[in-house]
């Protein structure tokens, strides 16, 4: 699907992960609800990119994301990483027809280079050192709400999102939540800004329910879509 308002849209082959789900009752997403929600998060990722594009006025590239459902044990060996264990996230609660933790996680020795292209190069390292979290929470905030907000209009539905907080941790740090909260829809998205090729992750922790509300209503979008 092409970019929207201006913003350049690219795609990757990213590698689908396997589903461990051994506890959950139902099904997985199918491949049409998974497809669908790929679809939908090319869009809500169009709307981010054109966002930070105007934030940072230098052209944004995003990749189309792949999307899964994972344990968080799985999702956190992907994102982990011996060389470099430390991560950084910005996470924002969410709640409506379903509900979860949303997250954008970097590897901490990207989110310098993320800094840099949102500030730019003209400020010293201490001053950018000073401003990464200001900045790490403007840039999720932009991701994180363009992709649920997006998905929850595509869907006739509304979701209220909380207010960005920092985190850094290692990987399971990353992807603590409620103790309900036992699946991750997991995207692996890539971008570049400013010629930096950045690479991150999307993270929305859910629990049960609110995996099979969101299933239930991606398989309605798809019956309308059908339809017409």
């Amino acid at each position: 699907m092409p970019a929207l308002n201006g913003a350049t849209h690219r795609a990757d082959p990213f590698v689908k992960f396997g589903c461990t789900m051994a506890n959950h009752a139902s099904p997985p997403l199918g491949d049409l609800e998974k497809d669908a929600l790929a679809e939908l998060s090319n869009i809500a990722m169009a709307r981010a990119a054109n966002s930070l594009r105007q934030m940072v006025k230098h052209q944004v590239l995003l990749s189309v994301p792949s999307v899964d459902i994972l344990s968080k044990d799985d999702a956190a060996q992907i994102i982990s990483n011996p060389d470099s264990p430390s991560l950084v996230a910005v996470r924002q609660d969410f709640s409506g027809p379903f509900s979860g933790r949303a997250l954008l996680i970097f590897p901490e020795s990207n989110s310098l280079e993320l800094v840099r292209a949102v500030v730019g190069h003209e400020l010293p390292l201490e001053d950018i050192g000073s401003l990464e979290d200001e900045a790490l929470a403007e840039t999720g905030n932009i991701i994180l709400n363009s992709w649920v907000a997006t998905l929850a209009n595509l869907l006739k539905k509304s979701l209220q999102m909380s207010l960005p907080v920092v985190i850094r941790g290692d990987s399971r740090q990353m992807l603590k939540g409620e103790e309900s909260q036992t699946l991750v829809l997991f995207l692996h998205i890539r971008f570049e800004i400013s010629t930096r090729n950045i690479q991150g992750y999307v993270a929305l922790l859910m629990d049960i329910p609110s995996i099979d509300s969101l299933r239930s209503l991606l398989a309605n979008f798809i019956k309308d879509l059908t339809h017409k």
